[in-house]
């Protein structure tokens, strides 16, 4: 049974609630759906829409036009697989009305969810006044407890403006044409995938990192083979490559960088460097909550400096993805409401990238693991190539485990097809602590993608059936 708001919680504003939400994307609706369900009166301060950056600018908007892009692809290739089709063009007003029906959906369905557990949403700017105190539009709201959830936005680099032909993943989402050539400024997650599509919307591409290596935040060998299979593609590449400025007119853009004399030109500069913490002006500070270059900074409990404060997801420095704010969300509420629950282990976070191909990791890389437990790490590649699945999906790539002395997986490393369908196995291998004889043991469906894991299992027990040891 929801609880219902307080009796005074009208016009004057001066109700008292236990749990004050700041922001309601994935952290903070989860703190917000949880502390409800527990039988806490909770308020939701929202300046923009429900489900935030994820179900509106990010993961759901981005994977419908990765759905769209992938399609594309199958046409193109059909003939590889004996069927005559031909792709006519894309319609970007078609593919943009099929992504905004998916987040529509999904919208009206957590508006009801929020609706039915009896949380009040407060529309406007929410600001700490006092540690148990947000003012929102003229209105003072009192939370025993406060859970800032505010989230991330774009970042962009000193003296690199937004505007026109200079755009971050929020404008290029609404873009109603496709770009012949674009160049992309940052080879993370973020700009990868937008090069996976563009690429795949006939595009000319070309991606700048500073770093060595496309998606340096995971184990090498991923990023090796990404670059690998860009370059099949025929994406452009420069890593190492520092950016130095860029100039636009009516016409497109011309990107500079540093110690090189070429000029990239291209109709469309997308700006991928990073999100940034987005804590201005909430008046954290004021009290005394502290910040680290505007990340919250907070105990692995995501308390705060300030007692009654926790903060939740992007504002929190880590991994910025929908379900670590998901999953900190849920703990802070069952936190707040007495569960004392488990702390969060931040390397057991599933990672997806959903470019093409797909990259899928939990737990450690390579380097990590070698990092914390010395010389006597084994690692072990299990190349698709044998997997049955993956040959009559025509992907490539392979399954990296990579194992701590003598003991359990501590790291599952994926790239091709449909591998971020593979990570669910892979984290419960890493969070569960299995050794690779337990997950040898286990039967893989065959023929699936699904097998390459049993199958990297058994080599890496010392049992391999199909992969050369």
């Amino acid at each position: 049974m929801a609880p219902s708001a307080p009796a005074d919680a009208g016009e004057r504003g001066d109700a008292t609630y236990d749990v004050v939400v700041l922001g309601g994307g994935s952290g903070g609706y989860a703190a917000a759906l949880r502390a409800a369900q527990l039988d806490l009166r909770v308020a939701l301060v929202e300046s923009d829409k429900v489900g935030g950056t994820c179900l509106h600018r990010g993961c759901i908007p981005t994977k419908a036009l990765l759905h769209s892009a992938e399609v594309a692809d199958a046409v193109r290739e059909s003939a590889t697989f004996g069927v005559r089709a031909s792709l006519d063009g894309i319609d970007m007003a078609a593919v943009t009305a099929y992504q905004e029906g998916v987040v529509a959906r999904l919208y009206k369905g957590l508006q009801g969810l929020v609706a039915g557990r009896g949380i009040e949403v407060v529309a406007g700017h929410g600001r700490l006044v006092a540690p148990d105190a947000v003012e929102v539009a003229g209105r003072t709201i009192r939370g025993r407890n406060v859970v800032v959830a505010t989230g991330s936005y774009s970042r962009s680099l000193p003296g690199l403006e937004i505007g026109g032909r200079v755009v971050t993943s929020d404008q290029a989402l609404r873009l109603d044409w496709v770009p012949q050539r674009v160049v992309v400024l940052g080879g993370g997650v973020i700009g990868v995938e937008f090069a996976s599509l563009w690429r795949s919307f006939g595009a000319e591409v070309t991606v700048v990192e500073a770093l060595e290596h496309l998606v340096p935040n995971e184990d090498v060998a991923l990023s090796t083979a990404l670059e690998r299979a860009f370059r099949k593609r025929g994406i452009g590449m420069r890593l190492g490559a520092r950016f130095a400025g860029v100039d636009q007119d009516d016409s497109g853009v011309r990107v500079h960088l540093e110690d090189s004399d070429d000029v990239l030109a291209a109709d469309l500069l997308l700006v991928a460097v990073g999100r940034g913490p987005a804590t201005a002006g909430v008046g954290l500070e004021q009290q005394g909550v502290e910040l680290d270059r505007g990340f919250v900074v907070t105990d692995e409990r995501l308390r705060t400096t300030t007692s009654g404060v926790y903060a939740v997801g992007d504002v929190v420095a880590g991994l910025q993805l929908a379900h670590r704010g998901f999953a900190q969300g849920i703990f802070v509420a069952e936190e707040i409401a007495g569960l004392a629950p488990a702390p969060i282990v931040e390397s057991g976070i599933p990672r997806v990238t959903y470019s093409d191909p797909e990259i899928a990791s939990v737990g450690l890389t390579e380097a990590q693991a070698r990092d914390r437990y010395g010389d006597g790490v084994e690692t072990l590649e299990y190349n698709l190539g044998g997997n049955g699945r993956s040959q009559i999906l025509r992907t490539a790539g392979f399954v990296k485990l990579v194992r701590a002395p003598e003991g359990p997986i501590v790291g599952v490393h994926a790239i091709g097809a449909r591998m971020g369908e593979q990570v669910g196995e892979g984290q419960l291998i890493v969070n569960w602590e299995a050794f690779p004889e337990d997950v040898a043991a286990l039967v893989h469906a065959h023929p699936t993608q699904n097998e390459a894991l049993g199958e990297a299992a058994l080599a890496l027990a010392g049992k391999p059936l199909h992969a050369h040891h």
